[in-house]
């Protein structure tokens, strides 16, 4: 389980958790030179201070980071009234820093961005309008980004493009890009998921078996802001396939139900 240190955020903000409609969640792991980007760029993407047409805030989950990412995250806290820092002890991974930031999350869906620059927060708010106007189905569990181009190199290109299609094929999933660090979803739907490292590549099939409904958007991919990569090849495609049979096990052993009602005591002869 994760070692957690205590939730920080902005310091000039009177807001409650109460009526917050979205959580932007930026899990971050050594992504220094990243973060006050990417916070000025959401700003100016859906609106800053009383100005912004709803509420809304910012959650940066610190898998373990190094001086440098702290030291950012600090400058992001003094400067912005609606972020807020969550910070693991030590590096958990991305899964349960999502986790951690669902757990957290005070608004009513919560919309993940990946902490390197390459989402575009005008896709996210652009997103938010279509959506809300009037108001999302409510059988809608979880929009997800599918990159219009990849920046990715030959191998990774490669490797993910199977994994995808093992994937759809064992799962029945019709996600096109699970790998995409774009995603909105359901607060609830999100807390609802069962929790294992590796669960971040596979949370439309994971909503879909809660028995939401899934979207897919176009989105850009951008090159990386500062600094590298933090995933090697190997590694992540063995963990990957067997996460991949766990997922179809959690399927196959799963019911669904199309609605539950409470029969009142009052039909079995019990007096309130």
């Amino acid at each position: 389980m994760a070692e957690l240190e205590g939730l920080q955020a902005g310091g000039a903000s009177s807001e409650s958790g109460d009526g917050i409609d979205l959580t932007i969640l930026v899990p971050v792991y050594n992504e220094a030179g990243n973060i006050l980007a990417l916070i000025a760029e959401t700003e100016a993407a859906f609106g800053e201070g009383r100005s912004a047409p709803f509420r809304y805030e910012i959650l940066l989950v610190d898998d373990g980071s190094d001086a440098a990412t702290q030291a950012e995250l600090d400058s992001a806290l003094a400067q912005c009234a609606r972020v807020r820092v969550l910070r693991h002890s030590r590096r958990c991974g991305k899964s349960r820093a999502l986790v951690s930031g669902f757990a957290q999350a005070r608004g009513a869906w919560v919309q993940t961005l990946d902490g390197d620059l390459q989402n575009d927060p005008k896709d996210a708010a652009d997103l938010w309008k279509r959506l809300h106007a009037p108001m999302p189905p409510e059988t809608l569990g979880i929009v997800a980004g599918v990159r219009k181009r990849r920046n990715d190199g030959i191998v990774k290109f490669i490797s993910s493009r199977t994994a995808n299609r093992l994937r759809r094929w064992l799962l029945s999933d019709p996600a096109l890009d699970t790998g995409c660090g774009f995603k909105l979803l359901r607060t609830d739907a999100a807390r609802s998921l069962p929790y294992f490292d590796g669960m971040h590549r596979f949370l439309p099939a994971l909503v879909n078996r809660a028995g939401y409904e899934l979207m897919q958007v176009p989105v850009e991919d951008r090159p990386r802001g500062a600094g590298v990569s933090k995933y090697g090849f190997f590694g992540r495609a063995i963990a990957g396939l067997f996460d991949l049979f766990g997922v179809l096990w959690l399927q196959r052993r799963s019911s669904r139900i199309s609605s539950v009602a409470l029969v009142s005591e009052r039909k079995r002869g019990v007096q309130p």
